[in-house]
C-alpha cells in the first residue's frame, strides 16, 4: 500500500515502527551517555588538581574549554548538517567526541594545556548532539508525535549527569582519572556501530531534489517497498539557501535566540549556586548538599518527560509560557522564604525542587521547538545558532552573579546568603524573557513539516 505523504505514518494508522523506535533509542542513548562523559571532567579535575599542581587559572580553563567548544560546535554542526546532510553529522558528532576522549588517555603527566585543548574538542562534538539529533528524529516521525519524541531525545540528559556522579563516586578512587576517561569512551563504542547504519533524513534528501533516495529512507523507516512511496517533485534548480539567509526569518531568529538565552541563563544559575546555597542557608555539609541535589536532578528528568507529553497534547507555546513564568515566580518566592520551614522541611529546598521542575522541564520544549521555527533547508542551522547564542548565558550568568554577590570570580562565583534575593531576581528576569519569547512564537502543534515549510515559502 502507498505511503501518500512525507509524514511517515503507516496507512493502517499504527504507531511507530521498530526502526523508528530504534532511531529514537540511538538519539536518546547518545545524548544521555555522551553527557555522562561531558560532566565527568569535574570529577576528573578533582583527581588531578593536586598531583598536577594545577593553578586556579589552569583549572578554570580546563572547565571552561568544553563549554566554549559546545558553543562553537552548536553553530558549526548546525550549519554543516544543513549543507552535507543529517546522517554524516549524526555520526560525526560521536566520532569527534570519541577521538578526543580517547586521546586524553595519552596526555603526559601535568600537560593541562593538552587536556584543555582536547576538552574543547569534546565540547565541540557534544555541542552538536542535540542540535543534529533532534531535527534528524523530527524528520523521521509523524507530526502527531513529533513534539513528544523530540522532547524525549533531550529528556534523559539529567540522567547522564546522575550517572556521571555515580560513576565518579563508585569508581573514581579505584580506577583513577584514566579509568574514568575509558568509562567515557564506552558510549561511543556502543553507539557508533549502530549510528553508522542509519539512512539519511528523507526530508533533507527531498529538499535537495533526491526523491529516489528520500523514498528509500521512508520505506526503510515504515517497512514498505520504495516503489509504493509517493512523493511530490521539487524544483531541483531552486536557489540553495546560505547560512545568512536564516536572518531573513527575523521573528524566528529573535524568538529562538532570546528564548534560548533566557532558559539557559536561569537554569545554569540554579545549577551553579544551588548546592552552595543549600550548604550555607541550611547548614549542611557539601556532601549532603550534593546528595540533596540528586533529587533536584531527578525532578528535572520527570519534568522533561511531562514537557515532552504536553508538547503534543497542548502545544509548544502555552506550556513554555507557563513553565518559564512559574520558574520565575518560584525563584523569587524561594529567595524570599529561604529562612522558613514547612514543618521539618526547609522551604528553600522545596522551592529549589519546584522551581527546577519548571526551569528544566522547559528544555523538552525548546530544543524541539527551535527546529520547527525554521524550514527544512536551514533547520539545523537555526537550531544550532539558537542553542549557541543561548549558551552565552553560561558565561553571562556567572559574570553577573559575581557583580551581584561581590565574591568569587567570573569562572567560579561564590554564593553568599545575602545575595540570594538579588541573584534569584536576576535569574527570574531571564526566565520571564523566555516566557515572552514563547508568547511571540508561532504554534507548531499538529502541523506537518511540509506545512511549516510552506509557511516560510509564502
Amino acid at each position: 500500500m502507498a505511503v501518500p505523504t512525507m509524514d511517515l505514518t503507516k496507512e493502517d494508522g499504527s504507531m511507530l515502527t521498530s526502526r523508528q523506535k530504534g532511531l529514537i533509542a540511538l538519539a536518546v542513548g547518545g545524548n544521555m551517555l555522551e553527557f555522562l562523559d561531558y560532566y565527568l571532567i569535574g570529577f576528573i579535575l578533582n583527581l588531578i588538581i593536586g598531583p598536577w599542581h594545577l593553578s586556579f587559572g589552569a583549572s578554570a580553563l580546563i572547565l571552561l574549554s568544553s563549554g566554549l567548544g559546545a558553543i562553537v560546535g552548536a553553530f558549526a554542526w548546525g550549519a554543516l548538517a544543513d549543507k552535507i546532510g543529517r546522517r554524516p553529522c549524526f555520526i560525526g558528532t560521536i566520532v569527534t567526541f570519541s577521538v578526543a576522549t580517547g586521546l586524553m588517555i595519552f596526555i603526559p603527566f601535568g600537560a593541562w594545556h593538552v587536556l584543555a585543548l582536547l576538552r574543547f574538542v569534546v565540547g565541540f562534538g557534544v555541542g552538536g548532539l542535540a542540535i543534529v539529533d533532534v531535527p534528524y528524529i523530527q524528520e523521521f516521525v509523524p507530526s502527531r508525535v513529533r513534539g513528544r519524541i523530540g522532547g524525549l531525545v533531550v529528556a534523559f540528559i539529567p540522567i547522564g549527569l546522575l550517572l556521571g556522579s555515580l560513576t565518579a563516586s563508585l569508581l573514581g578512587d579505584s580506577v583513577g582519572w584514566h579509568g574514568l576517561v575509558l568509562v567515557g569512551l564506552l558510549p561511543a563504542l556502543l553507539l557508533l556501530p549502530f549510528r553508522s547504519k542509519v539512512p539519511e533524513s528523507p526530508r533533507w534528501l527531498q529538499s535537495k531534489g533526491r526523491i529516489a533516495d528520500a523514498k528509500k529512507s521512508i520505506a526503510w523507516a515504515v517497512n514498505c517497498d520504495p516503489a509504493d512511496v509517493v512523493l511530490p517533485e521539487v524544483d531541483s534548480n531552486a536557489v540553495k539557501p546560505r547560512w545568512r539567509d536564516m536572518f531573513k526569518n527575523r521573528r524566528s531568529v529573535v524568538v529562538s535566540w532570546f528564548m534560548s538565552l533566557g532558559t539557559q541563563t536561569a537554569e545554569y544559575g540554579v545549577i551553579l549556586w544551588g548546592p552552595a546555597l543549600l550548604t550555607m542557608i541550611l547548614g549542611v555539609t557539601a556532601e549532603k548538599a550534593a546528595f540533596m541535589f540528586i533529587f533536584v536532578s531527578l525532578t528535572g528528568f520527570a519534568a522533561r518527560l511531562i514537557g515532552s507529553w504536553l508538547a503534543d497534547k497542548v502545544g509548544r507555546r502555552l506550556p513554555g509560557m507557563v513553565a518559564c513564568s512559574a520558574g520565575a515566580a518560584g525563584l523569587v518566592v524561594t529567595a524570599l522564604l529561604k529562612d522558613h520551614y514547612l514543618g521539618p522541611v526547609p522551604v528553600f529546598y522545596l522551592g529549589i525542587i519546584v522551581t527546577f521542575f519548571f526551569l528544566d522541564g522547559v528544555f523538552a520544549l525548546t530544543t524541539n521547538y527551535f527546529g520547527e521555527m525554521f524550514p527544512t533547508s536551514m533547520r539545523t542551522s537555526g537550531t544550532g545558532a539558537a542553542y549557541g547564542f543561548g549558551s552565552i548565558g553560561k558565561i553571562l550568568g556567572p559574570g553577573c552573579l559575581v557583580l551581584i554577590s561581590g565574591a568569587g570570580t567570573v569562572v567560579t562565583p561564590k554564593a553568599t546568603a545575602e545575595a540570594t534575593l538579588p541573584a534569584f531576581v536576576f535569574m527570574a528576569a531571564f526566565s520571564l524573557l523566555a516566557a515572552v519569547m514563547f508568547y511571540f512564537g508561532r504554534e507548531t502543534r499538529d502541523k506537518t513539516i511540509e506545512q511549516i515549510d510552506a509557511e516560510f515559502a509564502n
